[in-house]
């Protein structure tokens, strides 16, 4: 196993006051260095200008790239820049990049991103819900080109609907999305109906669901219609803002479901990708629970 990080990712600071700041990213990397650390640990290197352009518009590129002002620049309500985004928004990127490369060349069978600042909320053309690039879209976007594949599966368990994920793919046959996420609650999308061409399945948990709701609907749901589309590769939108302490949501989840849920990723990547998994690091705002679930969720992956 490998995992990707880089120390651009710590000097992206949106304020004191805001919930995605760098102590998350801190507290992840001083919890795998100390569980995980005889791992091979590599430098996320920056993402290529052609692999944004595969998912991304040019105005949402610019405006990110742009680093000349000074103090913070609001992209929306959620979402601040410093002139130090820059850099960790295209080391995040990259991380997904060189992730895909290094399990389809054969270094390792699976990888985890450990950067910031997340991506699964940011849109063909926006920014938004604390995410500047979409990382997960852009390494899925290569994985189709770059290497061929034709099944590519993005599976979110972040308490927040990936809504930039499936915009970005909602009519590539060869991306399926597969999510759980909270009713009710930002960025108020990922309804059942919506299929995309076929590729698209959302499960939508009450407040409170719990991890007996959360298991069952994975089981009886998801799963079955992941194994279905036997994916080459399987991506893991990893937000852990779903647990009973995240102040953010009110899912109520348990560290243990999270790893019930990665040790069934990882049953279908063995039967159908080769065992080829990547995960990316997106929300979950409580740093205890952070940690936790981090080390034991590369504890699965491993």
């Amino acid at each position: 196993m490998i995992i990707f990080t880089h120390a651009a990712c710590l000097a992206h600071d949106p304020g004191p006051e805001h919930p995605e700041r760098p102590a998350r990213l801190q507290v992840v990397l001083e919890a795998l260095r100390a569980a995980h650390g005889d791992l091979d640990w590599r430098e996320a290197p920056r993402v290529k200008l052609g692999d944004l352009r595969r998912v991304h518009g040019e105005q949402l590129i610019e405006s990110v790239l742009d680093a000349d002002f000074t103090g913070y620049r609001m992209l929306d309500p959620d979402t601040v820049m410093v002139p130090a985004s820059r850099a960790a928004a295209l080391h995040a990127a990259g991380a997904g990049i060189a992730a895909v490369d290094a399990v389809m060349h054969g270094e390792a069978s699976t990888a985890f991103c450990a950067v910031r600042p997340p991506g699964h909320h940011a849109t063909a053309d926006a920014a938004m819900g604390f995410c500047l690039f979409n990382n997960i879209a852009i390494a899925a976007a290569h994985a189709c080109e770059k290497h061929g594949l034709e099944r590519v599966a993005i599976i979110d368990f972040d308490v927040h609907h990936g809504n930039g994920s499936q915009d970005i793919f909602v009519n590539e046959p060869r991306v399926a999305y597969f999510s759980t996420h909270e009713s009710g609650i930002y960025p108020h999308s990922g309804a059942p109906y919506e299929r995309g061409v076929g590729n698209v399945f959302n499960a939508l948990l009450p407040p409170g669901s719990g991890g007996f709701r959360f298991q069952n609907t994975w089981e009886d749901q998801l799963l079955p219609a992941l194994d279905g589309f036997k994916p080459q590769l399987l991506m893991i939108s990893a937000g852990f803002d779903a647990h009973m302490r995240d102040p953010l949501a009110d899912l109520m989840l348990e560290t243990s479901d999270f790893v019930w849920l990665t040790r069934r990723l990882r049953d279908i990547a063995r039967r159908h990708a080769g065992g080829r998994v990547v995960s990316m690091l997106e929300g979950g705002y409580d740093l205890e629970a952070l940690r936790e679930c981090s080390v034991a969720h590369v504890d699965e992956l491993r």
